[in-house]
């Protein structure tokens, strides 16, 4: 019986890789009730390779929605509007999943009765060579898998699988920020400490390293990231301010890695000269400003 779960894609200028990523659902030992491609208003073939690849699916529904170009989250936000299932897992569209993906993360989910699971992953280089991410690893760091996760951003959104009703009721993903959408919506459904997590050791999931890609607009990111910090602070208690300062750093040494894999030296030593000023900016409007409630985007 297929699982009850729909997988989530949303896709932009997807033509070359959207056919891998629907073979890897397809290709799965235990498959999922339905795919849900969100075409993002693609200039290319997009949508029309996604359908071509529906005799290919093996019985798994497969929907092909189409959208005016807003965004990865508008698009995974329209995705889960239109699924049926009680779960959705999510895969980028130039990524793909080993075949067990599904299969051993519904063990771990419903073994040990959690509310949402993600695993380890393989990220490409473009040259081919594969670099093992060690997100479990991160998980077990602390006693508060929450804080560690404020700190350090350790689920991959191509690796979590998580209950339908959580999403919708913590808003979906925040189409206002233009970079790291996927981390304020994981920490605004786990910023309640009762909904269970675990991040399992696996390698189930390949992200191709693309450059350009969302992630490479590093002063896009720098500047979402620092937002997040200040709308999660408060959930920390009376850590919050020690947690804000090791994200804050966090955020800043990430920049300092995007640029030196770039070769822009001048501005890794930029990026890092400014942490020093943001330490105290971010502790002052900690301290000063009430993050407003999150809006509903769902």
């Amino acid at each position: 019986m297929p699982l009850d779960v729909s997988v989530i894609i949303p896709a932009y200028r997807a033509e070359s890789t959207i056919g891998r990523a629907l073979r890897s659902v397809a290709a799965q030992t235990a498959p999922p009730t339905e795919v849900i491609v969100v075409d993002d208003g693609s200039p290319d073939r997009t949508a029309a390779t996604a359908e071509a690849c529906r005799a290919e699916m093996g019985g798994i529904a497969l929907r092909v929605v189409r959208q005016q170009n807003a965004g990865a989250g508008a698009a995974r936000n329209e995705a889960i509007r239109n699924a049926g299932s009680a779960y959705v897992a999510f895969l980028d569209a130039d990524d793909e999943w080993l075949p067990e993906k599904l299969e051993r993360s519904f063990d771990v989910l419903n073994g040990a009765g959690l509310d949402l699971v993600s695993h380890n992953y393989d990220a490409i280089a473009p040259d081919g060579s594969v670099a093992r991410v060690d997100c479990a690893a991160k998980y077990r760091e602390g006693p508060d898998p929450f804080a560690t996760l404020y700190r350090k951003g350790f689920l991959a959104t191509s690796t979590l699988i998580t209950r339908r009703d959580l999403v919708v009721s913590a808003g979906g993903f925040d189409t206002t920020l233009a970079n790291a959408q996927d981390f304020d919506l994981w920490l605004a459904i786990l910023q309640d400490r009762t909904i269970s997590f675990e991040v399992f050791d696996d390698a189930l999931t390949r992200y191709h390293v693309i450059e350009g890609s969302i992630t490479a607009h590093t002063e896009r990111r720098v500047r979402c990231c620092l937002e997040i910090a200040l709308r999660f602070a408060p959930t920390l208690g009376s850590s919050k301010y020690i947690n804000l300062w090791m994200r804050t750093l966090a955020v800043y040494l990430e920049a300092c890695r995007a640029y030196r894999s770039r070769n822009r030296y001048v501005m890794a030593l930029t990026a890092a000269v400014r942490a020093g000023p943001a330490l105290i900016v971010m502790a002052v409007k900690a301290a000063a400003t009430t993050p407003p409630s999150r809006q509903m985007w769902l």
